[in-house]
């Protein structure tokens, strides 16, 4: 159901279960904007379909036998780069999430998901926001935060609280760039900044930090 002269976002389905994949890749089929070029039974299988079709995105259940999501994450971030991993999963333990995220992963879905709020988790991945499942965020939440009281950080310029905020509401760089009228390039440095001053190791832990300390 892709608009005519739209360019579709071309999805693979990873999944151990073949009920479970087919009924996943028939369901995001019918969605506006994407279309599912193949489907995989491991992770060995969906590295393989993804260089093969040139898919973006990759829907990867995080458990399944012989290579599973998180190997076939690393594996595809070598050979295929510029595709996308959303992984898909029935399991919120917080060390499957944070080996996911280390692996290169751009959102932790749970299966429960509707269709429509898949394609929608696929169409925001695209454009480069990170996205997790609710109880998956707290998880990752818990994962991240310190054991020990916060150790004191030089403060934050207005201006770099501004960002840090949208960076909490899920702004790529484009759009934080549109709403605070500065250039990308600012607002990346802005970004280097806020990470440094505050410890973190990504715009993921960013922005966790900014929904924790209600910045939104």
């Amino acid at each position: 159901m892709n608009s005519e002269g739209a360019q579709a976002i071309l999805v693979i389905v990873a999944d151990d279960q073949r009920l479970v994949r087919e009924s996943i890749a028939a369901l995001l089929d019918l969605q506006e904007g994407i279309e599912v070029v193949g489907t995989a039974a491991d992770g060995r299988e969906a590295v393989d379909v993804a260089v093969e079709t040139e898919a973006d995105v990759v829907l990867m259940d995080v458990r399944m036998p012989g290579t599973d999501g998180i190997a076939a994450t690393r594996l595809l971030r070598e050979r295929r780069p510029d595709c996308l991993v959303v992984m898909l999963t029935t399991f919120d333990d917080r060390d499957s999430i944070v080996e996911a995220m280390r692996a290169g992963a751009r959102g932790y879905l749970l299966k429960d998901r509707p269709s429509k709020d898949l394609a929608d988790a696929i169409r925001t991945a695209c454009t480069g926001v990170v996205q997790f499942d609710p109880a998956a965020a707290a998880s990752l939440t818990a994962a991240l935060g310190p054991a020990q009281p916060e150790p004191e950080r030089p403060p934050l310029s207005d201006r770099e609280i501004e960002v840090l905020r949208l960076l909490g509401a899920g702004a790529t760089n484009k759009e934080i760039a549109a709403r605070l009228y500065l250039s990308e390039g600012t607002v990346k440095n802005h970004v280097s900044r806020i990470l440094a001053r505050l410890g973190l190791r990504d715009r993921t832990q960013a922005a966790i930090y900014a929904r924790d300390r209600g910045l939104r």
